[in-house]
């Protein structure tokens, strides 16, 4: 990942790392979860169990001219330790961005959560013309792990 083309924020949350999975896994979580407000529903998506997935969100932003749906394509799974994914608009495939959560256990009750916005494969002159990335702030992504440790506490 190249560090000017990507944000990372790490949070420790009192919780154990499988209670932590248990809702990052569940794409219905993510509206609790995210702190960029993007985020509206999930229109299709089942528990995240392996790379391959895909799982459909309703979002709203002005970037994209108000409502629109992303696909996420699972790129990274590792039970309890890493989830990842890469956004697509709906219907089409993955553009270059993508999300990845590591968590890190540290005992029991305590895990060290790493969330990274990495847009730095975006190479489509078109899309970089439309939107101007980073469309997260290091705040939203920190607002995330805000809404994670409060959704597992």
């Amino acid at each position: 990942m190249d560090p000017e083309k990507s944000i990372t924020v790490t949070r420790t949350i009192d919780a154990g790392a499988a209670e932590i999975f248990e809702v990052l896994s569940l794409p219905e979580n993510h509206v609790a979860v995210d702190g960029s407000g993007f985020v509206r529903s999930v229109d299709h998506g089942d528990r995240i169990t392996g790379t391959g997935q895909r799982f459909r969100m309703n979002m709203a932003g002005d970037h994209m001219g108000g409502e629109y749906q992303t696909d996420n394509h699972v790129t990274g799974y590792d039970d309890g330790k890493l989830l990842a994914w890469q956004t697509a608009p709906a219907g089409t495939e993955p553009k270059g961005w993508q999300w990845v959560w590591e968590l890190e256990p540290h005992g029991p009750a305590s895990t060290q959560v790493r969330l990274t916005y990495d847009w730095s494969n975006v190479t489509d002159p078109e899309l970089l013309r439309k939107i101007s990335f980073p469309l997260v702030t290091e705040e939203q992504l920190e607002d995330s792990l805000s809404n994670l440790a409060a959704a597992v506490s």
